[in-house]
């Protein structure tokens, strides 16, 4: 498999520490160093308090690093904040009801996603071609939802919800996809579409994917490159020429 040549997300030395100095202090990542290429699919294996998520969360901006540096797209971000990273990233959560406006249509949801990283001011319009371009996109999901555009994103199930909140990752042409568990919530079919969406989405638009799952089978199934964590720090970590030789057992004896 080819990548597209250049490290999208440089992580040096990477360190977050929470209650420094108190009794209850916890080294929740501890000195790593990551590169990951354009076009990767990097699916993060761990138990809780392995320090997977908040990895992912200083990848995100929504926490800041207590030492060490992040470059996205050879940019120094360790000091941004998350909204400031949103030109490069887009982020779909364990909770289907997060990321979107329940109380809007399909429609007026995937319009503010296609604004989310415009200059302040910037009004996209819902236009027909803007509707047409919508309608086509959901259609992808072969789920019927392209003739409901006009309903409120509240009133769908969890599974349909967090398909288009996938969708609406890449209306605005973000680079970097973070999925945080995101099929966690979800029953074994509408997982299997969203992580299905998710692999589809990754390779169309040539994007670069982290994600974070306790689901073994995933692991094997999807992605290029395949890291565990544990205390921290990166235990293993699989490029796709060796992920190619897993066997699914080989996943359940690092958890053994």
């Amino acid at each position: 498999m080819t990548f597209y040549g250049y490290a999208m997300i440089q992580i040096t030395n990477l360190q977050k520490t929470f209650n420094r100095g108190k009794a209850n202090q916890v080294n929740a990542v501890n000195g790593i160093d990551l590169n990951i290429n354009s076009g990767e699919f990097v699916v993060i294996l761990g138990s809780n308090g392995s320090g997977k998520s908040t990895l992912l969360n200083l990848i995100s901006g929504s926490i800041i690093p207590s030492a060490g540096t992040i470059n996205i797209d050879g940019h120094d971000v360790t000091k941004l904040a998350d909204y400031r990273r949103s030109k490069w990233i887009a982020r779909v959560f364990q909770n289907p009801m997060s990321g979107t406006a329940s109380e809007l249509s399909i429609l007026d949801n995937f319009r503010l996603a296609a604004i989310r990283t415009k200059t302040k001011g910037l009004n996209i319009g819902v236009t027909e071609a803007f509707r047409r371009n919508v309608k086509e996109k959901i259609a992808m999901l072969g789920m019927g939802l392209e003739n409901k555009i006009e309903q409120p994103i509240g009133t769908l199930s969890g599974g349909q919800r967090q398909a288009l909140t996938l969708l609406m990752s890449v209306m605005d042409e973000c680079k970097i996809l973070l999925l945080d568990e995101p099929t966690a919530a979800l029953d074994p079919k509408s997982a299997e579409i969203v992580i299905n969406i998710a692999d589809k989405l990754t390779t169309e638009f040539r994007l670069t994917t982290i994600l974070i799952t306790h689901n073994l089978k995933d692991a094997y199934n999807y992605g290029t490159r395949v890291i565990q964590m544990g205390q921290g720090q990166i235990l293993k970590d699989i490029d796709f020429e060796h992920k190619k030789k897993l066997k699914q057992t080989d996943l359940f004896e690092w958890f053994g």
